[in-house]
């Protein structure tokens, strides 16, 4: 009987194998991922869908803020306004508070996006929302004005699930012993 690793890649870990998410959530503070590994470039792909039972990292959370003005304007909820793009490093303002990106689709070879999240509504109900999809390359009249920027950040969030995939998660905590 074999071992199951508790992370994905080779065994050196000087090797890295090659990862192509597809899907990613985030619920309860974990990682539900589907994704394909190949050991090496010549290697047949094997797909997995795997659920991380360790609390992801901060920067993966991170990552998926990035996402929620675009989830926002792709699904409607918001207009935009001259101060509505924040900095990279600053927090969401007020604006976004009641919203979250759960998880995102990549379209095959990651040419474009779908985005999952969610709105927590003033009587404390939730709406689940789904934006159409967005592809990084169309030029296209009709085509999302910000898919440069919403490539950009996809591509930090699905780097962080990567590193999730490898063993990348939230430290743990140590409690306080009295004594």
């Amino acid at each position: 009987m074999s071992l199951l690793l508790p992370v994905v890649g080779p065994d050196n870990p000087a090797l890295h194998s090659i990862i192509s998410v597809q899907k990613a959530k985030v619920k309860d503070g974990q990682l539900s991922c589907e994704f394909t590994e190949q050991r090496a470039a010549d290697a047949t792909r094997r797909a997995f869908a795997l659920t991380c039972h360790e609390q992801v990292h901060p920067d993966l959370l991170h990552a998926l803020t990035r996402l929620v003005p675009h989830l926002c304007l792709l699904t409607e909820q918001l207009h935009e306004t001259p101060d509505f793009w924040p900095d990279e490093a600053e927090e969401l303002p007020t604006l976004f508070r009641s919203f979250a990106v759960t998880g995102f689709s990549l379209s095959k070879d990651s040419a474009g996006i779908t985005l999952i999240g969610r709105r927590e509504l003033a009587g404390g109900k939730v709406l689940n929302l789904t934006s159409p999809h967005v592809a990084f390359d169309d030029e296209t009249s009709g085509a999302y004005s910000y898919a440069g920027l919403l490539e950009t950040a996809a591509q930090q969030a699905v780097a962080e699930v990567e590193a999730a995939l490898r063993g990348k998660c939230a430290p743990d905590r140590q409690l306080l012993l009295s004594y």
